[in-house]
């Protein structure tokens, strides 16, 4: 009690101090607990990662070993047990997970990079011993590389996986998050805290605004907490641990530097939100000139050996996958078939890969002539404007219809599109000619690349998602493709499929 209305003070004394121009001198130190949440966090993945990486080599060395090769041996050296190979190859994968820095504060929880170094950090730790072994002529088993790397691997991967579930569920109670101002014009400021309480968790708890623009108590329904003079005791005042700059002319680089120093000098963070949104990562490096640490942006690009690595995974996923489901796809047929008479399988003319059109595949969910009464339903509900054909309540779909669709069931026949190479196991949804008139220029970049049976915009609301969010999203997934944000977005969808949630119809 005695902390909030010290506070509230405070917050009252910074916009009389912006109104006379003086100077606020209330000081709250922020809560040490709250800004050591990444350190705490990072402590229990390092005991996580030592109980998997113990629980895999004493799996391999029970289960997997055989039991005459129960010794390490080479030409002139001693016989070593096993267990104590084991252990060193063990405290080695730990080590290297700390100096690939996996747990990095900065990325820990939040996005590919994570889970990009665990895969790193693996496989230089078995590299080094292959290497260590080819050269000295030790007789190792293969199966240590063959089974203990990839077991092990994947467990690592999962339960970073689970760790992250975790998180996000904290973080949706506010817990394990940074308080953060957003200090900026309301125009910069404004669209900052839009973006971030569109993600899911992003991890901040936007709790005030710092700008100078007078008489305005809010911006995005957030405070006005001071001006940009006063941003590190409105800081203070409001408990904050982050500051994000988003950009204004009159916070000139003297300002800046001295802003860094303060808050340093508090134990927060100084986060600045570059002005070009939806970039991943990946594409930015900071590549310091003449004393100015110039950020560095690549423009994305999907040729080459990442096109044949793309193109080689949807081959072979779609192979065995087809296998996989060929049992679900024969029982779909033959329900859709004793429902309703027409065709179990059609095929519908979508736009790929450079607006090249394509038969794209799908199990019949509605009645015969579905397509036909489209245009009229989207008059109807007011939405035949819109890039997004998608109707409420479908009256079309059949009793069949709904239950696969639910669980995309109905989306099985594409996999033979990815075989045959009109599209890809992840990409941007194939929309229908009508759609893509409707395009305008940022639109038409979703073409840029071969859709997909699944997307980043399927996994992240699927049918509750406005036009513009899916489109946001999928200028995302094009701009910043990668193989891992392709592995990431079939690991969710799996879990779209599974338990479909009230967004899937």
């Amino acid at each position: 009690m005695l902390r909030r209305a010290v506070a509230s003070r405070s917050m009252r004394g910074i916009r009389r101090a912006d109104r006379r121009l003086g100077r606020a001198s209330v000081v709250v130190p922020a809560r040490r607990s709250a800004r050591d949440w990444p350190a705490r966090f990072a402590g229990r993945l390092v005991y996580s990662d030592t109980v998997v990486v113990a629980a895999v080599l004493v799996g391999f060395f029970s289960l997997v070993l055989p039991d005459e090769r129960r010794d390490v041996t080479w030409d002139g050296g001693p016989r070593i047990p096993y267990v104590a190979a084991l252990i060193l190859l063990g405290l080695v994968w730990l080590i290297a997970l700390g100096v690939f820095e996996t747990r990095d504060r900065n990325i820990v929880g939040s996005g590919e990079q994570e889970y990009r170094r665990l895969v790193n950090a693996t496989v230089a730790v078995f590299a080094l011993f292959v290497a260590i072994a080819f050269f000295l002529r030790i007789e190792v088993s293969r199966s240590l590389f063959l089974v203990a790397m990839p077991v092990g691997l994947v467990a690592l991967i999962f339960t970073r996986w689970v760790w992250r579930l975790w998180l996000r569920a904290q973080q949706r109670r506010s817990k394990y998050v940074y308080r953060a101002l957003v200090m900026g014009e309301p125009a910069k400021a404004g669209s900052i805290i839009r973006a971030i309480r569109r993600a899911d968790s992003s991890g901040f708890d936007i709790v005030g605004v710092v700008t100078d623009v007078r008489g305005r108590q809010t911006i995005s329904d957030v405070p006005v907490v001071g001006g940009f003079a006063y941003a590190v005791e409105a800081m203070d005042a409001t408990d904050a641990d982050t500051i994000i700059v988003a950009g204004a002319d009159e916070v000139h680089p003297e300002m800046m530097r001295q802003l860094g120093w303060d808050v340093a000098d508090r134990s927060g963070n100084l986060v600045v939100a570059p002005a070009l949104t939806d970039v991943a990562g990946p594409r930015i490096h900071s590549r310091p000139a003449a004393g100015l640490p110039l950020v560095h942006v690549e423009f994305p690009r999907l040729d080459g050996v990442r096109r044949f690595a793309k193109r080689t995974f949807d081959l072979l996923g779609s192979v065995v996958l087809i296998l996989v489901f060929s049992p679900v796809m024969l029982v779909t047929a033959i329900a859709i078939r004793s429902e309703t008479p027409g065709r179990v399988i059609y095929r519908q003319p979508r736009v790929g890969l450079g607006g090249d059109e394509f038969g794209m595949l799908k199990f019949r969910s509605m009645v015969a002539d579905a397509d036909d009464q489209l245009a009229s339903l989207l008059d109807l509900q007011g939405t035949s404007d819109s890039p997004l054909f998608k109707v409420t309540d479908d009256p079309r779909i059949t009793k069949v219809g709904r239950l696969i669709r639910k669980h995309s069931i109905d989306e099985l026949p594409q996999l033979f599109n990815v075989l045959v190479g009109t599209m890809s196991l992840v990409g941007p949804r194939p929309q229908r000619a009508a759609e893509v008139a409707l395009y305008d220029d940022a639109a038409h970049r979703r073409l840029r690349v071969k859709p997909g049976m699944s997307g980043l915009w399927q996994v992240s609301g699927r049918s509750t998602l406005s036009w513009e969010d899916a489109l946001r999203l999928d200028l995302y997934y094009v701009e910043n493709w990668s193989f891992m944000q392709d592995i990431q977005i079939l690991f969710r969808t799996l879990s779209a499929v599974v338990a479909p949630g009230r967004t899937a119809h």
